[in-house]
C-alpha cells in the first residue's frame, strides 16, 4: 500500500486539489502536520474533518521527527497520509519522511499544492530572479546568529532576491520545564515582518561598525507579505528601515529582500506602497 504526503495549499480548506481529496477519503489514517506551518487563522482541525468526512490526527513535531514509527505503521498493508499546509517539500521534514518509509519498503507518492516559495510571485517579483531562501531565527538576549547574512550577500552580489521565512516557535518548552521533564509549553510565537527587518538592520549595522562592506542597509528595498493565499492577505514594499514600524497583522509573514530590479517588477511594487 501508500503512504502519501498531501499539499493543502495556503489558505482555505477548500484549496486541497481534488486528487489529494480523493487520496484522503480512501487512506485508513490522515495525519495534519501541525508546527512546520499554520492553518488559516480560525480554520481548526474540526472543520478540516468536517469537509473531509475523516477523522484528522494532529502530527506535532515530536510525532513527526521521533514517532515516525507510529505514523507509517501498517502502511505496507493499508494507506495512509499526511495532510501539509503548503506544499509537502516546503520543509526538509518531509523529505526526511520520504526517506524514512522508503528505508521500510514503503511505496510514497506525492500530491502537490501551492506554497510560499512560488505564490510569492504574487508581489510582481519574478520567480527566476529569485537566490538561494534563507531561514531568519528568533534572537535572545544571549543567542543573536546572522548565518544567514553571507546567503542573501550572495544573492545580492548576482543581483537575486532573497526570500526570508521567518521562525515559527510552537510547542516549544522553557529550559526549567524542559530540564524537569514536564510536558508544559509556551505560547505559540511567530515571527513579524517588522522583528526580521529590524534583526538584519542590526546585522548591517554590526557588519559595518567592524569595517566591512555590507551587502544591503537600512534603505534597502523590501517586501513584506502577511497570510499569502489568505482572504486577508497583505503585501508591502518599501525599505527595511521602514519595515521594522510596519504592522503586518496576523502571522504567517514572509520578507523578501530584493535584488536587482527588472522595471516591470519596480512597476509591480509601486502597488504595494506603505
Amino acid at each position: 500500500m501508500v503512504f502519501y504526503l498531501i499539499g493543502l495549499g495556503l489558505g482555505d480548506v477548500k484549496d486541497i486539489t481534488v486528487r489529494g481529496l480523493e487520496v484522503v477519503k480512501k487512506c485508513k489514517r490522515v495525519y495534519l502536520e501541525a508546527y512546520t506551518s499554520i492553518l488559516c487563522y480560525g480554520l481548526d482541525k474540526q472543520q478540516l474533518e468536517a469537509f473531509y468526512g475523516r477523522e484528522v490526527i494532529e502530527a506535532d513535531r515530536d510525532l513527526v521527527e521521533q514517532g515516525s514509527d507510529v505514523i507509517l505503521e501498517n502502511a505496507d498493508t493499508e494507506d495512509i497520509c499526511m495532510l501539509v499546509v503548503g506544499d509537502p517539500f516546503g520543509a526538509t521534514t518531509h523529505a526526511d519522511m520520504v526517506l524514512r518509509a522508503k528505508q521500510l519498503g514503503i511505496t510514497v507518492k506525492v500530491v502537490h499544492n501551492a506554497s510560499i516559495m512560488n505564490a510569492v510571485g504574487c508581489c510582481g517579483l519574478q520567480l527566476y530572479n529569485f537566490g538561494e531562501t534563507v531561514s531568519v531565527v528568533m534572537w535572545t538576549d544571549t543567542w543573536q546568529p546572522d548565518s544567514y547574512y553571507d546567503k542573501i550577500a550572495a544573492n545580492r552580489q548576482r543581483g537575486m532576491h532573497t526570500i526570508c521565512l521567518l521562525d515559527i516557535k510552537t510547542k516549544e518548552q522553557s529550559i526549567e520545564n524542559l530540564m524537569k521533564g514536564k510536558k508544559i509549553y509556551e505560547p505559540p510565537r511567530y515571527m513579524t515582518c517588522a522583528e526580521a527587518a529590524d534583526q538584519l538592520v542590526k546585522i548591517a549595522d554590526r557588519k559595518r561598525e567592524a569595517g566591512l562592506e555590507t551587502a544591503f542597509d537600512a534603505e534597502t528595498q523590501c517586501v513584506g507579505l502577511a497570510r499569502v493565499g489568505w482572504d486577508n492577505q497583505k503585501i508591502v514594499a518599501c525599505s527595511l528601515r521602514e519595515m521594522t514600524n510596519v504592522e503586518m497583522g496576523d502571522p504567517l509573514h514572509t520578507l523578501i529582500i530584493c535584488g536587482t530590479l527588472h522595471p516591470i517588477e519596480k512597476d509591480m511594487l509601486a502597488t504595494f506602497p506603505l
